[in-house]
């Protein structure tokens, strides 16, 4: 309980903090698992698979963490169907006409800065699900899988409407009660 509260204490100062000029961080819980698609480069092809690999991704992960309320739970179901998002990423590219090499990974796995709708993301290694299509050379996708802001995200039919504020009060609503 402890940590729930900590955990949540934690959001809301980031959520708050947010708001004062000088602070853009909010702090992602630790026990958070990130997702990201990276694409081969940046044509305008690889961007466009890489979106359409995060889509398919992203439907089958939604449907496989459904019922999944707890760090280690995620963690588990992503670890054993790492085979099964090479499959998903296979015959995605192959609809496509696509035959690039590509690679799935899970486990800590290294993130670049990142800013998004006014919050900086820290680089460093984070426990994730990474794919890598081609050479990796172009620019990623990254979202968080575990709280699942990124699975919100993508249920929502308007995302540039959609403020991060919003997904934290969600969740810590959904898993902080």
């Amino acid at each position: 309980m402890k940590k729930i509260l900590i955990i949540a204490s934690l959001i809301l100062i980031g959520i708050f903090g947010s708001k004062n000029k000088n602070s853009t961080e909010v702090i992602i819980p630790d026990e958070a698992i990130r997702f990201r698609v990276i694409a081969a480069s940046n044509s305008v092809e690889d961007q466009n698979n890489k979106i359409k690999v995060r889509d398919a991704l992203q439907k089958d992960i939604t449907s496989l963490l459904e019922n999944s309320h707890d760090v280690s739970t995620t963690r588990s179901l992503l670890k054993n169907n790492v085979n099964r998002f090479e499959g998903v990423v296979s015959r995605t590219l192959l609809e496509n006409k696509e035959d690039d090499l590509f690679q799935v990974h899970y486990g800590l796995n290294y993130f670049p800065e990142k800013k998004y709708k006014g919050v900086t993301y820290k680089e460093g290694y984070y426990e994730s699900l990474v794919v890598t299509l081609g050479e990796g050379k172009g620019e990623n996708w990254w979202c968080v899988l575990f709280p699942p802001l990124c699975l919100l995200e993508a249920e929502e039919t308007n995302t540039n409407a959609v403020e991060y504020k919003f997904f934290v009060q969600d969740l810590i609503t959904k898993y902080f009660g």
